[in-house]
């Protein structure tokens, strides 16, 4: 493995700079201002827990770059997440359409600074958050990746979030890499808020929502308080696919050799799938404390969600060998159930002992999905079930932690924070197979008297078939970490910081230690210098390691002219097909992040910040092109084809030729760099109102430094390029280079207003081996409005719009013809199904 990174060494910490983003502005009820774009700008004076320790800092004062944004903010613009609304408040955060693919769009999948999702660690309350089970095994962009869904907290929970725009693996553990989320939730012992949204987007009247969320804070004695939370979303689907042509044949030709006359009047509006998907979620969240003296509180915290989203597939038209004529006489719209429980619960007690400082808790999070589908099993003919259970994912964390910090005053020298913890945490990964029904190949064939008579059908349901036997998994680890941290102000104007940490996996991921050295010095009042350099890692998911899923085709896998069924797989890593491929045990990913800055103050009420940053990535996990034993392209002989060379390799070690399939591993070092600009202004006026502005801007760009060279097993195919250049730009070019954000608040007694302008930057789009089907995508301005009118104190009603002028991404392709879909990117940085309206309705006492 090659890997270039920068000699930058210890010497970057003398360095030092303070930064912030673009927020949306927020609009509390009438009598409060509007909140700033920006809450590191605007509010300097933000309390910060994220990327410090001890003694409290603000925002402003932070060695790292941090932006803290509070749930007006959040709610700006009726997004469906926080991942969403983080997309237009954060400029280096990227948030595509259909990152996932299959299965894995069911959750919103981001990520800071051109990285991938799981490079960016998610806190609540300052302890770790537990993944999602599902990975995302489809798309180029982010395949592998296993992140955090977000949207199983209610929305009414959050109080504010903190995001940290740097490396702080040494600080927290494996997977800041890119940076932190730490989700705050509300700890309230009075009043409460419920409110209602409903919209839809302007094309076809279709995309409706309606968001319920409800927040009621209660005190516990006069010690303490217990918050309770519910948020509900319904979401219809949305559809942007156009009719198929009238010259594609739907059902076979007549056997006189005519067309059928139900040509003429099937609809053929067939595709309803090309948009978002609909879902349904139920979410609780609770957060309490309670102080039982001056040197003791014991807190508690949790989650529970349930989710169900419809994934609706391609039609199959009647011409498909698929559709038995018996039972989908005029086709088949299959569709996969996907129902998700997702559950987390903290305890734990904090205090002083001995003048330190220190917090232990427990925590618990699980993640459990479980699939259904509604289709048929063709090779089990007319008597095939039409419902299924196809199986499930699921994933656990349970993790255990000591934190303890101690302020110190030195004589002459200024002050001292002192910090250590210990963490352990066990995951567990489950993959549970389907019912026979819905992976089993059956025996039947086609009848005489119909299309493709006598001919075998492929096995188990369409779409998404069952998982197999041999797919299941349970697959567990454990970690241990310790870590020492020191924060050092030796004057007023310097700060000076060190971090290390030792990491031990029990199985493949083995141990490191990484550290991290921060710095910040004032020049003067109204302008401060301050820079990290830290060293991380990224342990790879037990998903990615023990992930595996099977599909199957009918093909001529011998060249003897009669069909067979082959399989499709995603190989775990350790199976005996992927290491007769030359997989081997994954092996974290490692980095090195230097980011250096500076904020400016000069006036009242104005802040400009720059920072720059760069991040070396090196084995970083992706997974590798399909390895098929149909493969015509001629192999290293020059005689035989690439396909029979990996049917010799499959049974020369002991291993069936009838599959295909591809496998993670170790294969690239890249090297990001960019810079965010930020400047914010608040002016108050005299009959006039208030008004916040702010402008945002990030440049992003990654190269790829070195691919790892293809095994020795391989060699007898010749130049097989494992990573094609669709999966090399899906890590280079396929996020926006940049990203504009110019955003405006009014605030005028009773009545406020929002207006956001936000620039996607060009972006590409690369076909695995033909450059003539790549596809450059253009830039494009979203426009966002937002009106808010008090009724009373305690009643808000708002009205508003998301890409006012109904914005649509470059088209890449015009529809085709067989299923009128295809025309735009899935990695469309704003989606593709246009602008769309909001009406809420708010309460709080």
């Amino acid at each position: 493995m090659i890997r270039d990174f920068s000699e930058v060494g210890l010497k970057a910490a003398s360095l030092a700079s303070a930064s912030l983003l673009s927020l949306t502005a927020g609009t509390a009820f009438a009598q409060e201002r509007a909140q700033p774009e920006t809450a590191e700008a605007a509010r300097v004076d933000d309390i910060i827990v994220t990327g410090v320790r001890g003694a409290p800092r603000t925002a402003i004062e932070s060695p790292t770059p941090i932006d803290v944004f509070n749930a007006e903010q959040l709610q700006q613009g009726a997004q469906t997440g926080v991942f969403e609304s983080v997309r237009y408040l954060v400029p280096s955060f990227n948030l595509p359409a259909r990152s996932g693919g299959g299965s894995s769009t069911v959750i919103a999948t981001g990520a800071l600074r051109g990285l991938n999702p799981d490079q960016t660690l998610v806190l609540v309350n300052g302890k770790r958050r537990h993944r999602t089970a599902l990975i995302n095994s489809v798309s180029t962009l982010y395949n592998g990746s296993v992140g955090v869904d977000l949207n199983m907290i209610p929305s009414s929970a959050i109080a504010r979030v903190e995001v940290l725009r740097d490396g702080a693996a040494a600080q927290y553990g494996s997977d800041a890499v890119a940076g932190v989320i730490n989700v705050m939730l509300n700890s309230s012992a009075q009043g409460g808020s419920v409110s209602v949204a409903h919209g839809r987007n302007f094309d076809r009247n279709d995309g409706r929502y309606v968001n319920l969320d409800a927040n009621l804070g209660l005190a516990l004695g006069e010690d303490g308080f217990l918050n309770l939370s519910y948020s509900f979303m319904d979401r219809g689907a949305s559809n942007r696919a156009e009719r198929i042509a009238d010259s594609v044949r739907l059902y076979p030709l007549l056997p006189d050799g005519s067309l059928d006359p139900r040509e003429a009047i099937i609809d053929r509006m067939v595709t309803t799938n090309y948009g978002t998907m609909p879902q349904v979620s139920n979410v609780f969240g609770a957060n309490a404390a309670y102080t039982v003296s001056n040197d003791l509180e014991l807190y508690a915290f949790g989650t529970y969600g349930q989710r169900k989203s419809d994934l609706s597939w391609t039609w199959r038209p009647p011409t498909n060998i698929t559709v038995l004529p018996e039972i989908a006489p005029d086709g088949l719209r299959t569709l996969t159930v996907i129902k998700d429980k997702d559950y987390e619960a903290v305890v734990g007690a904090r205090g002083a002992l001995a003048g330190w400082d220190w917090d232990l808790s427990t925590g618990y999070g699980s993640n459990v999905s479980d699939w259904e589908n509604y289709s048929l099993n063709a090779s089990l003919g007319p008597s095939s079930p039409r419902h299924f259970y196809i199986g499930q994912l699921a994933s656990a964390e349970w993790v255990n932690a000591l934190d303890v910090t101690r302020g110190f005053t030195l004589e002459n020298a200024g002050e001292l924070q002192v910090s250590f913890g210990l963490q352990h945490r066990w995951e567990n990964y489950t993959i549970e197979q389907g019912d026979e029904a819905s992976w089993i190949q059956g025996d039947y064939v086609r009848p005489p008297g119909q299309p493709f008579a006598g001919q075998p059908l492929p096995p188990g349901t369409q779409s998404t078939p069952g998982f197999r036997p041999e797919d299941e998994a349970d697959v567990s680890r454990n970690n241990y970490s310790v870590y020492g941290e020191l924060g050092w102000n030796p004057t007023e104007r310097f700060y000076l910081g060190g971090a290390v940490r030792y990491e031990n996996f029990d199985d493949s991921a083995g141990d490191t230690t990484i550290y991290k050295i921060s710095s910040r010095y004032e020049l003067n009042d109204w302008a401060a210098l301050r820079a990290s350099f830290n060293t991380g890692f990224r342990a790879p998911s037990l998903a990615q390691q023990a992930y595996s899923a099977t599909t199957s085709q009918l093909r001529d896998i011998r060249g003897t002219g009669v069909a067979e069924s082959l399989r499709l797989k995603n190989f775990q890593v350790n199976s005996p097909e992927a290491i007769a491929l030359g997989a081997k045990p994954l092996t974290p990913e490692m980095s090195e992040n230097l980011s250096v800055g500076f904020t400016l103050t000069p006036f009242s009420n104005f802040v400009l910040t720059f920072d720059a940053y760069q991040i070396d990535v090196a084995d970083r996990i992706a997974v590798t092109t399909t390895f098929s034993p149909i493969d015509t392209r001629l192999s290293a002989d020059g005689v035989t084809t690439i396909g029979e060379q990996l049917q010799a390799i499959m049974v020369a070690n002991g291993l069936s030729p009838d599959v295909s399939g591809q496998y993670y591993t170790n294969a690239i070092d890249t090297r990001t760099r960019g810079f965010d600009v930020v400047a914010t202004y608040k002016y108050g006026t005299v009959g006039f109102g208030d008004f916040d502005f702010s402008f945002g801007y990030n440049q992003n760009e990654t190269e790829i430094t070195g691919i790892i060279d293809n095994p020795p097993e391989l060699a007898a195919l010749g130049d097989i390029v494992i990573f094609d250049r669709s999966k090399q730009a899906a890590l280079t070019e396929s996020l926006p280079k940049s990203k504009i954000s110019l955003n405006g608040g009014w605030t005028l007694d009773r009545l406020s207003a929002n207006l956001r302008l936000t620039r996607f930057g060009e972006y590409t789009t690369r076909h695995s081996s033909n450059p003539a089907l790549d596809r450059e995508i253009e830039a494009a301005w979203i426009t966002d409005l937002q009106v808010n009118y008090d009724v009373t104190d305690a009643v808000r009603l708002t009205l508003g719009a998301n890409n006012i002028f109904n914005v649509y991404p470059t088209k890449i392709q015009e529809p085709s013809a067989d299923l009128g879909n295809g025309m735009y990117s899935g990695l469309a940085p704003f989606g593709f199904t246009g602008g769309s309206w909001f009406v809420r309705a708010a309460y709080k006492w």
